[in-house]
């Protein structure tokens, strides 16, 4: 279906991007944060068993899986504030005007002396303003992300001047195939997450960061409508899937 954002443009309802990682009960399912993998189990009784396969009349399984650890998810400011605020209350709409950006991380020498890979300012100089979403796809863009143990790898990660210039622009929902926007070990700093929900001088509510995602060669940088599904969870954080619908020019 078409559905007009304006005289000039549309987006096509049919052709959806997922940018979302499922959750699979296997090894392979992508980690973070010395998480096991998801546990799916078949609930058991003494008269009842949760499968099929087993003579059970429905399947039936009870999942344990870690929201921040276990693939795509998105939060808001109660990650990292006393009281769990949650992402079902804090996210209320969910289509976005986003701007898909490819960026190569730069090596930078930490105050150990070790090498990081981080995302600074001058990766986003050509965002336009009243950007709302921006959807960042790191490179190399390995399909080894749909199944790594980022655990002790020290991922790619924003230096946290890229906060303001963010919001200069708009940026409201942030969205990127990182496991976290801060370095792996930083003490419990969490220094960018802080600068962009204003904890504690001036907590926003309205700011999302959905992190693990998975970005498709085949989508090209540019605009998009970005639908984004998050779970109704009450909690911090929850699972969810970000679709992309591709900006189209009205005939």
């Amino acid at each position: 279906m078409k559905l007009y954002l304006n005289k000039k443009e549309y987006i096509d309802t049919n052709i959806p991007l997922d940018l979302s990682m499922s959750l699979e009960n296997t090894p392979n399912n992508p980690r973070a944060w010395y998480v096991e993998p998801p546990v799916f189990e078949t609930v058991r009784t003494e008269n009842y068993v949760g499968s099929v396969k087993e003579g059970g009349s429905v399947n039936f399984r009870d999942i344990s899986f870690n929201p921040h650890g276990h693939g795509t998810h998105t939060e808001c400011l109660g990650h990292i504030t006393e009281e769990i605020y949650s992402i079902n209350k804090t996210l209320d709409t969910y289509f976005f005007k986003a701007q898909l950006i490819s960026v190569e991380p730069e090596v930078r020498r930490n105050e150990d002396g070790e090498e990081d890979l981080v995302l600074l300012p001058k990766h986003f100089k050509n965002l336009p303003p009243n950007t709302e979403a921006i959807i960042i796809r790191t490179l190399p863009n390995n399909p080894i992300k749909k199944s790594k143990d980022y655990s002790s790898t020290n991922p790619p990660y924003f230096d946290e001047t890229c906060v303001q210039f963010f919001l200069e622009k708009g940026v409201v929902h942030l969205l990127v195939d990182l496991p976290s926007v801060d370095r792996e070990n930083d003490n419990g700093e969490l220094a960018f997450h802080h600068a962009f929900w204003e904890v504690p001088e001036n907590p926003n509510f309205e700011r999302t960061i959905t992190e693990l995602i998975y970005v498709d060669d085949a989508i090209e940088d540019g605009a998009y409508i970005l639908n984004l599904h998050v779970a109704p969870f009450e909690n911090d954080a929850a699972p969810s899937r970000p679709v992309l619908y591709k900006k189209q020019r009205a005939e």
